[in-house]
């Protein structure tokens, strides 16, 4: 993982090294890129490809794509009018530093530029339609269907009780599509067949409930130092979560069966396992 996290991290700053655009915006987009995180969406793209015995270069640029609008949202995500976070990966957020305006335009310009990165798979030999399959796919899981619409549906239900139903619905898409995506785009550029796409779209579905609901679970157990802001945000913005609904324990029933289901999903597609099944199992037991 340290290994492919350079690889992505390198690609990363290259790409935005070729950006001619204004200094401070410049700093405001690096800022953000360069807090850290887990990359986890570019290493499920990278892994998905090799689990299909596929060169993982050739998913640099949509791994890449995805950093980025993962980074713009929680660049939007910390602001007052959302959030109201003061600290992100153990730093200031965004807008601490560069201020509300600059922080909302850093976002939009990591969003814009994220399709124009995608085009660079046509440098990979990526077929045009296949280009234009996957820009689509993305711009369905980062808009309103997707992470925007799960990022109103969280908003809207902060001081009011949700039932699972409506919880899962919200996470599904503010965090679970853009995850979804990140293997489906894998095992498009690796020629998976429409059968097991679907089968790793599924299998997808699992693990962005999974990592959700770890996510609740370390917002009430979680240590804030290795989290990189403070614990208990979730119980102070009135919203329910997996832990509210199920009780701690529920939770972590609910977080084992997510995994189970999307290990067993796996064998059921035609690829080397091995590598997904160990991110299972780090997105399981994650303490950050």
């Amino acid at each position: 993982m340290k290994e492919k996290k350079t690889i992505v991290e390198d690609a990363l700053f290259s790409y935005m090294e070729k950006i001619n655009a204004p200094k401070t915006l410049i700093e405001a987009m690096n800022y953000s890129l360069k807090a850290g995180g887990k990359r986890l969406r570019p290493l499920l793209v990278l892994a998905t490809l090799h689990s299909f015995g596929k060169r993982e270069s050739l998913g640099i640029p949509v791994a890449c794509a995805i950093e980025m609008i993962h980074t713009y949202s929680l660049i939007h995500d910390d602001l007052p009018s959302m959030d109201d976070d003061d600290f992100r990966r153990g730093k200031p957020t965004n807008h601490k530093v560069f201020g509300e305006a600059m922080a909302i335009l850093s976002g939009d310009a990591l969003l814009t530029y994220s399709f124009d990165v995608i085009t660079d798979l046509l440098n990979e030999g990526v077929e045009v339609i296949k280009v234009i399959t996957l820009s689509r796919e993305l711009a369905k899981a980062a808009g309103p269907v997707g992470m925007v619409g799960g990022q109103v549906a969280d908003m809207e239900g902060e001081g009011k009780q949700l039932s699972l139903h409506e919880l899962e619905y919200i996470h599904r898409n503010k965090t679970g599509e853009l995850l979804k995506y990140s293997v489906v785009a894998g095992a498009i550029l690796a020629d998976a067949s429409e059968t097991d796409i679907a089968k790793m779209e599924l299998f997808a579905e699992h693990v962005g409930l999974a990592f959700q609901i770890r996510d609740d679970i370390l917002d009430i157990e979680g240590d804030a130092e290795k989290i990189g802001k403070p614990i208990g945000s979730d119980t102070a913005n009135e919203k329910v979560t997996y832990p509210s609904l199920l009780t701690i324990e529920g939770a972590k029933e609910k977080l084992d069966f997510h995994i189970t289901e999307a290990k067993r999903i796996l064998l059921e597609v035609e690829l080397e396992s091995d590598l997904l099944e160990q991110l299972c199992d780090l997105i399981g037991n994650r303490d950050h």
